[in-house]
């Protein structure tokens, strides 16, 4: 059993990509991404898309995030852009169930 993958975009403040509530799929989606976002998430990615969960947590903030294993896990990203234009990513990752793909 595997993973999906799925992007929401979480925050925009002017970003010339993404908008607030858009949703991609990945791998699927990586061409109509902004570059820098997409490298900005290929760590955090590769980890979930293998199983793993991020350490560190936001509790009490916008950004808390959802971790089950055996169904949804969430985390959050900011892109490079230091401005208030920038985005935040929710990646949301989900287990397939036997026979999904």
């Amino acid at each position: 059993m595997g993973y999906t993958i799925e992007f929401e975009v979480f925050e925009s403040g002017g970003c010339a990509y993404h908008r607030v509530g858009d949703r991609l799929k990945f791998p699927e989606d990586r061409g109509i991404m902004c570059p820098w976002l997409l490298d900005s998430i290929s760590g955090m990615v590769h980890v979930l898309r293998f199983g793993g969960i991020l350490p560190w947590r936001y509790d009490g903030t916008p950004y808390e995030k959802e971790i089950d294993p055996e169904g949804v896990t969430t985390e959050f990203v900011r892109c490079p852009d230091p401005t208030s234009d920038g985005v935040v990513l929710k990646i949301i990752r989900r287990k397939e169930q036997k026979g999904e793909r």
